[in-house]
């Protein structure tokens, strides 16, 4: 996906936070292997779309923000194989091992940690396909943010698939590296806020759909149906915590 590009200063290292149980638990047992039947499905099918933040129906604004940013693009998605190959399980444990950085992520924003995990999940496809360094590390960039210009910090390069015209084009581009996940959803989080042009996602509450388009209006995404699959995603999400 294609972004305006925005000075942020590298984050200092921390350490990550022991993973524990979302503050609204999602579920458990066979109860969670029943819901997840129907909500795996959407990453796969995003990810063997091409995956990655692409973009959405964008509105005129969105559409001009979107062309403005085009060389200077900070987020994208890396390509991604046929399927996400992930068990409920392990969607599950993903979940779970990010549901504190999310919730703090998520009070920042004003939204549920629902969506932020749902954002985490399909950009990720639920972990399973990292941004890794020259070494074969992880980058913990599970947004798919780019390294623009202004960006201090550590880089990733990688293969992504971005849209151009509706199609889906296979293309190279730098991510941000992170020293730890928690780190990498502050910079997620201080991304939306010093943005502008996603003011329509902060403060969105519960409300899945309003997060999705304000992301989506903001020109996060070249999918043109980016919005409708996080929404659903997240409001899986949400209907299985609640």
């Amino acid at each position: 996906m294609r972004h305006a590009e925005f000075s942020t200063t590298a984050l200092p290292a921390t350490l990550p936070t022991a993973p524990t149980r979302p503050t609204s638990a999602i579920g458990g047992g066979s109860g969670f292997g029943r819901a997840f039947a129907d909500v795996q499905g959407e990453v796969a099918a995003f990810i063997q779309d091409g995956g990655g933040p692409s973009s959405t129906d964008l509105t005129p604004e969105g559409s001009v923000w979107h062309a403005r940013s085009a060389a200077a693009a900070v987020v994208g998605a890396p390509a991604a194989p046929d399927t996400d190959g992930s068990s409920s399980d392990e969607q599950q444990a993903f979940l779970d091992s990010i549901a504190p950085w999310a919730k703090e992520a998520a009070d920042k924003l004003g939204v549920a940690p629902e969506l932020v995990q749902a954002h985490a999940a399909l950009e990720s496809g639920w972990g399973q396909r990292p941004i890794l360094d020259a070494i074969g590390a992880s980058s913990h960039n599970l947004f798919g943010i780019k390294a623009g210009g202004n960006w201090n910090g550590a880089v990733s390069e990688t293969a992504t698939t971005e849209y151009v015209g509706g199609a889906a084009v296979k293309t190279s581009a730098r991510f941000r590296a992170y020293p730890d996940g928690a780190s990498a959803f502050r910079d997620y989080a201080r991304m939306l806020l010093e943005n502008p042009r996603y003011r329509g996602a902060i403060g969105a509450g519960n409300d899945a759909n309003a997060f999705a388009q304000g992301l989506a209006k903001g020109g996060y995404a070249t999918d043109p149906a980016y919005a409708a699959k996080l929404a659903r995603l997240a409001g899986k999400l949400q209907g299985i915590s609640g």
